[in-house]
């Protein structure tokens, strides 16, 4: 197989890959914010966050791993070893998700901008699914930071530390609301309304792409304009080499016509 057959085996789906990008972007934006600012309560949401983002990474390198033509050819050739690096848990190895995000850049210039819309469209229920996982993450993170200046300083406040705020909002998202954090104030109260509704959306998405995974009929497979022109290009060539072939017995039968 070509080096460009290879590449485009190992890209995924576009909203797949778009995700991983997207979260290894965050990854690396939470690196800079850990050694620039210096604040307690910070660190340790980006240290919960860092874990969550690592465990997501190293499934995304078992899926390419186990999905990929050779394993040995991944592992060394496209990067595999750098995206089994940059899924650990260590500040140190963190720069090689700087892979991932060269991967999204090859497939926006191997796609374009129509190609890849059209593909999001096809496959819209995934694109959703993984557009609101993106989403819960970023409020997992930037809603536990956001309720904890809104509470930890108010009276009765029940968010008064880095870990009631996560474990807050965790609980939010997740539609469970055991009820021993919560907001006091105007500002957590609505910020705990928003967190709640997007906790619906992702699973109702999720209970809808479950549904139509398992019981909608498999959809007809339908080839790329590449494949097609390939086939084409295939039975061009079979028809020549047929009529090539019956010239020829042609040929030989009117000689023997002419010499009995």
């Amino acid at each position: 197989m070509s080096h460009a057959g290879h590449r485009s085996v190992e890209l995924k789906d576009p909203g797949y890959e778009l995700f991983i990008g997207a979260v290894s972007l965050l990854s690396i934006v939470n690196v800079v914010l850990l050694y620039v600012v210096e604040d307690l309560s910070l660190d340790t949401v980006l240290l919960v966050m860092n874990a969550l983002i690592s465990v997501v990474l190293f499934a995304d390198f078992v899926y390419r791993l186990v999905t990929a033509p050779s394993r040995s050819e991944y592992l060394f050739r496209h990067f595999g070893w750098a995206d089994l690096l940059s899924s650990l848990p260590l500040a140190v190895v963190k720069v090689f998700r700087l892979f991932r995000l060269v991967r999204v850049t090859m497939l926006l210039r191997e796609h374009g901008a129509a190609r890849l819309r059209g593909s999001l469209l096809r496959n819209r229920a995934g694109s959703a699914l993984l557009s609101l996982l993106l989403l819960g993450i970023l409020v997992l993170q930037f809603g536990s930071l956001w309720v904890l200046a809104l509470e930890q300083d108010a009276p009765d406040a029940t968010i008064t530390s880095a870990p009631d705020a996560l474990w807050y909002v965790l609980v939010t998202i997740s539609t469970v609301g055991y009820g021993d954090e919560y907001p006091v104030t105007t500002g957590g109260r609505a910020l705990g309304s928003i967190v709640i509704l997007i906790g619906v959306g992702i699973f109702g998405t999720f209970t809808g792409y479950l549904a139509n995974r398992f019981l909608a009929p498999k959809a007809p497979l339908v080839e790329d304009a590449d494949s097609t022109r390939a086939r084409i290009e295939q039975l061009r060539v079979l028809m020549a080499q047929q009529q090539a072939a019956i010239d020829e017995l042609d040929a030989i039968l009117r000689h023997r016509r002419r010499d009995p």
